[in-house]
């Protein structure tokens, strides 16, 4: 998953956007709103975290202009403690969820996994499909019962197409989601991360969720 992290305060963006990469996310940091108004239209993102005291332009303005312009990714909102008006004003903006600083990691990683599943469609940190077990909280993967031994990149493959069942996902989506916003892409990568999930899964359970649609893409099936 591709996080937008907005923070002016530099040891604290640096604080989370580990705390981030550590949980398996994909992160692209902004220490003021003008970077963070650019990040948000030119990338798509799963989620965001964002400040709204922000040099330049103020959180609640950036919210209010990407929601604007149909930018539809979960917002987390981080306010200072007892600044009600702020949290109320940013979720009338457009954001989905606050955060009072300071805070535990922990909770801020477990409100974006929420944030995330729930705008996937999915209420549990579990997703079950057929013998297919995929638990977001955990990032494990099961086989009928039998965990199953994935690598970072292919984990995040297979995460996000069955966070998008039945959807038709090009490569060039799968590579802008796993990757970050400064690292060398390449699409065919996602190519031979698909083949070793496919024998993975096979070996697994004979399962084969993932179908290549020729020119287009990938599409995860539910299995039974």
């Amino acid at each position: 998953m591709r996080a937008l992290l907005v923070e002016d305060e530099f040891a604290l963006r640096e604080q989370l956007a580990a705390s981030l990469r550590k949980a398996g996310y994909t992160v692209d940091e902004a220490p003021d709103g003008e970077e963070a108004l650019y990040l948000g239209r030119e990338y798509p993102y799963d989620v965001a975290v964002m400040d709204l005291g922000l040099p330049k332009i103020d959180g609640i303005a950036v919210i209010e202009t990407l929601r604007k312009e149909s930018r539809h990714f979960p917002i987390l909102i981080l306010t200072a403690r007892g600044h009600w008006q702020e949290r109320v004003r940013g979720l009338e903006a457009g954001g989905d969820d606050y955060l009072t600083k300071p805070f535990h990691t922990e909770e801020l990683l477990a409100r974006l996994n929420a944030l995330v599943r729930r705008s996937a469609g999915f209420s549990s940190p579990t997703i079950n499909a057929g013998p297919i077990e995929l638990d977001t909280s955990a990032q494990r993967v099961k086989v009928s019962g039998s965990e199953l031994e994935l690598t970072s990149f292919e984990y995040k493959v297979l995460e996000y197409l069955m966070l998008h069942p039945d959807e038709v996902v090009s490569k060039t989506t799968l590579t802008e989601h796993i990757y970050e916003q400064d690292c060398d892409r390449d699409s065919n990568v996602i190519e031979v991360f698909i083949g070793r999930l496919r024998k993975k899964l096979d070996a697994a359970g004979g399962v084969k969720p993932i179908e290549t649609l020729r020119g287009r893409g990938y599409r995860f099936s539910a299995v039974s």
